[in-house]
């Protein structure tokens, strides 16, 4: 097994420990969710626009919340994840609302081993490329399943936000992407007590390089915008400014948390 592989095994592992934990959490909210509940944010939901009859390949879609929003919205969604766990679960929900939803298990690269279709919108959102050590690869991919014409929907933590320890108290990391980041972690993000300790394996990026990538697989960067919050209560000292906008406490408006753009793909 190369290194690579034995990074995504134990990023697997990890997020199939995440997803049982995820589906009991406030976080995540399944009962709202289940009573009708969109768990978009008005960031993606602003750039995705009408949604109605357009097919849409969701990736890293954890079990699939987001995916089935979009469903209810009209879309034809298709989700991808790496957790087994996570995919089984989202198939249950799909069918527990009886929403016509495909998922697949698989990590993103390998995608094309799996799907042979084309899109009207690629999306992600929310700590996803983080997981990947490269975002070549990764543009390509979106590129691969979009539609000429079709639409690259992303929104993501700013890279600015991995640089500081888990405390918020010291820069601790290179903003550039150069060695994996190995970590093991007490809790998930949405649940910082659980009683867990998770093994990951993760990557940060900078925007250069998230917007070079693109660049060079044939895709055209249509809108590109900052934030200085973030739409979820997941990270240390973290206070409500607003209806799902947060910050972290001490350091107030001064960094960027998210960022979103799109892309088109030309031809």
């Amino acid at each position: 097994m190369s290194q690579e592989s034995d990074y995504f095994q134990k990023n697997k592992a990890s997020w199939n420990q995440r997803t049982s934990l995820h589906l009991k959490s406030e976080f995540y909210d399944i009962p709202a969710f289940l009573a009708g509940k969109n768990s978009l944010q008005s960031i993606e939901m602003g750039l995705l626009g009408d949604v109605a009859g357009k097919s849409v390949l969701h990736l890293q879609c954890h079990f699939g919340q987001d995916t089935l929003s979009l469903a209810r919205l009209g879309a034809l969604p298709t989700g991808v994840d790496l957790s087994d766990k996570a995919i089984g679960e989202a198939e249950k929900l799909a069918e527990q609302l009886a929403l016509p939803v495909k998922f697949i298990c698989c990590n993103v690269y390998d995608l094309p081993d799996h799907l042979d279709e084309q899109f009207d919108i690629v999306f992600t959102s929310y700590g996803t490329i983080g997981w990947l050590p490269d975002l070549d690869r990764w543009a390509d991919v979106v590129q691969r399943f979009l539609k000429p014409g079709g639409r690259f929907v992303f929104v993501e933590f700013h890279p600015v936000v991995w640089m500081f320890d888990d405390d918020f108290s010291y820069v601790k990391y290179r903003y550039f992407n150069s060695d994996p980041i190995i970590e093991t972690t007490e809790g998930t993000y949405a649940d910082p007590k659980a009683d867990v300790k998770l093994e990951s394996i993760g990557w940060n990026h900078a925007l250069g390089e998230v917007l070079s990538s693109l660049l060079a697989n044939n895709l055209e960067i249509t809108h590109f915008q900052e934030y200085d919050y973030s739409p979820y209560n997941c990270l240390s000292h973290m206070e409500r400014i607003g209806a799902c906008k947060y910050r972290i406490k001490h350091l107030e408006n001064k960094i960027p948390m998210v960022y979103s753009l799109t892309a088109r793909k030309r031809g």
